[in-house]
């Protein structure tokens, strides 16, 4: 179960009560990500992340607050993506008004020292270098390249290195002022505590914020008419792929039935893809399929690692397990086996505070129309073979294809050649 309130400056408060957590989580989640930005600041919303850890009005140093942060036990982090910026502590339930205290203070008073910026772009220069060299995580990067091109949605989430040590203190004083506004803003407690000290305590905390209304983001274009490929040469004991296909929004009513698709192909151990790459062909570790929808686009990806010698293998393995699902009926009993995979994976992810708190967060700061886990499993429950089979005939077309790898080769017109489906 859980509350909503809105404060008179337009920020949005949800309680989330677990009387019998053994720890509480306090979550503030902002409309503010990568999506945002202009490419002259691209990555500044990770960076106006960064640099609300390095001191604030009542905590002036980074110390100050990881020492104080961890004298409570906390594990706490912050996270950056194209469309929202959080920060959070979990907390043992007698712990949670201070780490209200400092989450809060975090989101509010900020000091931006300029000594500490240039400090910054040092520390997350060596982030982006660390992320180029785990090609699991940079082929994904490539592929929303290969997606959406030179726009919002294409670019990193970091930034390029030349731009984080191009931003001065202006651009990202600037940037909080125009996003980190009420009516942008979401704040969750999920555990156990006393709703109305609670709730009391965060009128006090946040009602005194300026109202403001949140700067929108530019809407995604995307246009397509063929498959499309692009390689990053990289000489890896592994090759990296993403083979995905554009799709639809997270407000689109068929988002439960492609749920149900991706499952299906590459939810779990026993999906078609893992039994086919894995089990019977022996050429991947790792290999799975998923959405990822967001608020104007969205789209379906295959990703694995894979024997650098059998990649156009794979590559033409994945097609065909796609082209069959297109064509042929859906069982029953693998239907009711993968909603029952669905539904179990999300209650059983929603044990803990944070998990939580995450969970109606992101709903309420997006569609400020909040569904229980309840009414999800209804929709999940509810989704029929045909609606599946529908989706998939939609969805996995030549024009919405799209391959990125990152491995040891040259050419990358040989794989664009087998991104064909019937």
């Amino acid at each position: 179960m859980f509350k909503k309130h809105v404060l008179k400056n337009g920020l949005r408060i949800i309680l989330c009560p677990m009387p019998k957590s053994l720890a509480t989580t306090f979550l503030v989640l902002v409309e503010a990500g990568s999506k945002y930005e202009t490419k002259e600041i691209n990555g500044v919303s990770h960076f106006l992340e960064h640099m609300c850890f390095k001191g604030t009005k009542n905590r002036p140093t980074a110390l100050a607050i990881s020492s104080e942060l961890e004298s409570l036990g906390a594990a706490y982090n912050a996270f950056t993506g194209h469309e929202y910026t959080g920060y959070y502590a979990k907390v043992g339930v007698d712990k949670i008004d201070s780490a209200l205290d400092i989450i809060s203070d975090m989101y509010l008073n900020p000091l931006f020292d300029e000594k500490e910026i240039e400090k910054e772009k040092g520390v997350i220069v060596e982030e982006i270098n660390m992320y180029e060299d785990l090609p699991q995580k940079k082929v994904g990067e490539i592929f929303m390249k290969l997606l959406y091109g030179d726009q919002p949605a294409g670019w990193d989430i970091a930034g390029p290195r030349e731009t984080v040590r191009a931003i001065k203190k202006e651009d990202i004083v600037n940037y909080r002022a125009r996003h980190y506004v009420p009516s942008a803003t979401t704040v969750v407690v999920s555990g156990a505590f006393k709703e109305k000290e609670m709730l009391k305590k965060l009128n006090k905390t946040f009602a005194e914020v300026q109202r403001g209304k949140g700067m929108g983001k530019k809407k995604v274009l995307e246009s397509q008419s063929r498959p499309a490929a692009v390689l990053q040469s990289k000489q890896l004991d592994q090759t990296h792929l993403i083979l995905g296909f554009r799709a639809f929004d997270m407000f689109d009513k068929r988002r439960y039935a492609l749920d149900v698709l991706c499952d299906i192909l590459g939810g779990g151990m026993s999906s078609r893809l893992f039994q086919k790459i894995r089990g019977e062909m022996g050429a991947a570790y790792y290999i799975n399929c998923g959405s990822s929808l967001l608020t104007d686009h969205g789209f379906v990806s295959v990703s694995a690692g894979v024997d650098n010698r059998r990649v156009k293998e794979v590559i033409k393995a994945i097609l065909g397990e796609i082209n069959k699902i297109k064509a042929e009926p859906i069982s029953k009993e693998e239907l009711q086996k993968t909603k029952n995979h669905i539904t179990g994976r999300m209650m059983i992810g929603l044990e803990t505070s944070d998990s939580v708190a995450e969970f109606y967060g992101e709903q309420e700061l997006f569609k400020q129309k909040i569904l229980t886990p309840e009414q999800i499993v209804k929709k999940i429950k509810a989704v029929k073979a045909s609606d599946v089979r529908a989706i998939a005939r939609e969805i996995f077309t030549n024009d919405k294809l799209n391959l990125a790898i990152i491995g040891p080769f040259e050419n990358g017109s040989e794989f664009e050649e087998l991104l064909k489906l019937s």
